[in-house]
């Protein structure tokens, strides 16, 4: 039987606190209203909207996020050909479906495969992914840290980043990695980052290096928090000619 691709849970020791801390405050709300009736449904109301966020935050993961990566995608016209880089790529979900889009391309993925932002986070993980999605051929996994990556300079066509930069936790680490993804793209080449908390600061950083083409939308509402969408390109380099 063939193995189906599966992506994770993000954050899930979150998702998993927020739903036995939800639980605990309805049942104790459902107890206190024998003893105390005004607390009973305020216990219950709060108990519902953290074990709802928990529903939310699992919605987001299994389902949301794959339109999410669709809509980030969609926002290059794909030759098929291309080299793409995925920074912070989890177990895979953007890094196959751009594998699926260049055929006759080649796909980087690098992540330092921590399973605090992700269930099950892992190469072995991704690599089952790939194998269920026919595009392990195409595909190449290293692991690294965003803030130094292991490439030369101007080495991908298309550099992607999906939820992931905003785990670094310094604002300095942050825009070290934005200047990490700016360094690997080519000349002419394309960054699409999909992000929540700080995209906005992302794409400021870039459009003071210099990126032309950009566009930002949002806000995006995903796993109970705000995220952004934005593509930029790298101008392409000029050639001089002498007189």
């Amino acid at each position: 039987m063939k193995s189906r691709e599966y992506y994770g849970i993000d954050a899930p020791t979150v998702v998993r606190n927020l739903a036995v801390l939800g639980g605990a405050i309805i049942m104790a709300g459902v107890l206190g209203s024998r003893f105390q009736q005004n607390m009973g449904p305020i216990l219950v109301t709060a108990g519902i909207c953290l074990a709802g966020t928990a529903v939310w935050m699992l919605v987001s993961s299994l389902w949301l996020k794959r339109t999410v990566m669709q809509s980030l995608l969609d926002e290059r016209r794909w030759r098929g050909d291309e080299s793409v880089l995925d920074v912070g790529c989890g177990r895979g979900l953007s890094t196959i479906e751009a594998a699926r889009r260049a055929p006759k391309g080649s796909v980087h993925a690098i992540d330092l495969w921590q399973t605090a932002d992700l269930s099950g986070n892992s190469p072995d993980a991704l690599l089952l992914n790939a194998q269920a999605a026919n595009v392990k051929d195409r595909l190449t996994i290293d692991t690294g840290d965003a803030r130094k990556m292991p490439y030369f300079d101007a080495s991908f066509d298309v550099v992607l980043s999906m939820t992931a930069i905003h785990n670094i936790s310094e604002a300095s680490g942050r825009r070290t990695a934005v200047a990490e993804i700016w360094r690997v793209v080519k000349p002419g080449g394309q960054i699409m980052i999909f992000d929540i908390l700080y995209a906005r600061s992302y794409f400021r950083q870039l459009c003071e290096l210099g990126a032309i083409d950009t566009k930002l939308s949002g806000p995006i509402p995903l796993w109970g928090v705000i995220g952004w969408r934005f593509t930029a390109h790298k101008p392409a380099t000029q050639l001089h000619t002498n007189s």
